[in-house]
């Protein structure tokens, strides 16, 4: 199993509209960098991500899971663009925020600490257990 941050917008596409799509789960769709969308083709079903606020909270607020995966994105016709589907499968007892994840030397290589801007990126597995201890819920 590999393990993946997803991160989105409040106002765009929240934790709890992701929770409401239920076990169907929904396209990761709208993803426009060439770097997120090859992570997406790596993908397989089964895999594990944080689900990541940008912006104002700027927090990891649950883990998903990957149930479709790599496929042509359905909000646009241009075939370079595809995207995976991912489902809720639990929230964090307590948001893991950026700045909790800065402050951990141990997290200091993690991309999302390297490059902030990324949508989808890799997580390692230390590096997931660290956040799940963190964010109060078992990593699997």
């Amino acid at each position: 199993m590999a393990y993946w941050l997803f991160k989105s917008e409040p106002s765009t596409w929240s934790w709890d509209q992701q929770v409401a799509k239920g076990e169907a789960g929904e396209e990761w769709d709208g993803v426009r960098n060439y770097q997120a969308r090859n992570f997406m083709r790596q993908m397989h079903i089964g895999d594990r991500g944080f689900f990541y606020h940008s912006q104002k909270d700027k927090a990891i607020v649950g883990i998903v899971e990957v149930c479709a995966e790599a496929h042509p994105d359905s909000t646009t016709d241009d075939d370079r663009w595809e995207c995976v589907d991912i489902k809720a499968i639990r929230p964090f007892t307590t948001a893991v925020t950026l700045d909790q994840i800065k402050a951990d030397e141990r997290l200091a290589e993690m991309v999302l600490v390297r490059n902030s801007r990324l949508s989808v990126q890799p997580v390692g597995d230390a590096e997931w257990r660290l956040i799940c201890d963190l964010g109060r819920t078992q990593a699997d």
